[in-house]
């Protein structure tokens, strides 16, 4: 959007949003300093915790009627039509149904209490309700909700009954590729932040576990992480292990773990795989270090060379001990129940 503004309204604008004291006020006039300043629609409805389509009745509504007709609040909705009773069952609607702009919730309410809102009387009405815009969480549409509590349950048991020596890792496959991942970050208003990319999908392939409780990460990189990979990890961990006793394994279901050459290893092994639940990645901690290490290596990065790219991600690991404080806060046992929304509705 290219900039409607005089410099000299920008600047009154700019010093009426410091004096406001209501917060609705201050939102409408920060949206069209926003808007003047090149932002979308949609990305000022994100930052201010709002929908596009109200940003939309702002512009207009300055356009149409200037400064003070933007500090109106003449607008239907501004004082509550629905009773306890109808609050309380549009609550429930939103709960169990996802709308992505205001209207549509007007348009429900007009059919369902034939009471008339605008999407912005709706929008503060929704505020008040408790609500906010922002974005769903995706996650796997199988996972088991009561699945999950009985592992977090038999795991608080199982470090309780563990022999002193014993030691719990946490264990998974990664494959970071070689392009650049775009992620947020400052950028001044009104421009662009352009990224390199590259052409090629090469990828690693990393089989790792990590201790929780000392941070210690035993990695390997191979052409595939298949059985044979898996058991040459298993070596690495009983060698850097050597004076454990059991060594506890968490994993997910893939093949390769649960394959036969790999429980025949198993069989004379000091080490025990204990298997999450199906479609459970929030379980295993070793996903918030994955994360973690795409945000130090991989977001808003880029690397010319796959070469380049592949000594950084070793590095990262073979380093990990200088990200000691900021695992300690990450990697603690406060595991998340998912799919429990989805299982009520």
């Amino acid at each position: 959007m290219n900039p409607f503004l005089s410099e000299k309204t920008r600047i009154e604008f700019k010093k009426a949003h410091k004096k406001e004291p209501h917060r609705r006020h201050a939102d409408r006039i920060k949206a069209i300093l926003l808007l003047d300043s090149g932002w979308s629609y949609e990305k000022v409805a994100e930052a201010l915790l709002l929908d596009d389509q109200t940003i939309r009745n702002y512009e207009k509504l300055y356009k149409d009627k200037g400064f003070d007709g933007l500090l109106s609040d003449n607008y239907i909705g501004c004082v509550p039509k629905l009773t306890c009773e109808q609050e309380e069952q549009l609550k429930d609607h939103i709960r169990k149904n996802n709308y992505s702009a205001a209207k549509e919730i007007v348009e429900y309410v007009k059919q369902t209490f034939n009471k008339i809102y605008t999407p912005e009387g709706m929008v503060h009405t929704l505020d008040r309700l408790g609500f906010t815009y922002k974005k769903t969480t995706i996650v796997p549409g199988k996972a088991n909700p009561e699945k999950q509590k009985e592992f977090i349950e038999n795991y608080k048991q199982l470090k309780e009954e563990k022999a002193p020596g014993d030691k719990i890792l946490f264990m998974d496959g990664v494959h970071p590729q070689h392009n650049s991942t775009s992620a947020y970050c400052w950028i001044e208003k009104g421009k662009k932040k352009e990224i390199p990319s590259n052409t090629g999908r090469k990828r690693i392939n990393l089989n790792g576990a990590i201790d929780i409780e000392t941070f210690e990460v035993t990695i390997r990189e191979d052409e595939s992480i298949n059985a044979q990979s898996t058991i040459k990890l298993f070596h690495e961990i009983e060698s850097r292990y050597a004076q454990a006793g059991t060594i506890y394994i968490i994993s997910d279901n893939a093949k390769y773990y649960r394959s036969k050459l790999v429980k025949e290893y198993l069989a004379n092994s000091r080490i025990k795989i204990k298997f999450l639940p199906s479609y459970s990645p929030n379980l295993n901690l070793i996903e918030r270090l994955w994360k973690f290490f795409r945000k130090k290596i991989l977001y808003n990065k880029y690397y010319d060379t796959y070469e380049k790219f592949k000594n950084k991600c070793l590095s990262f690991f073979k380093n990990i001990n200088e990200y000691t404080d900021e695992l300690s806060t990450l990697l603690t046992e406060n595991f998340q129940i998912i799919g429990e929304q989805i299982s009520k509705i």
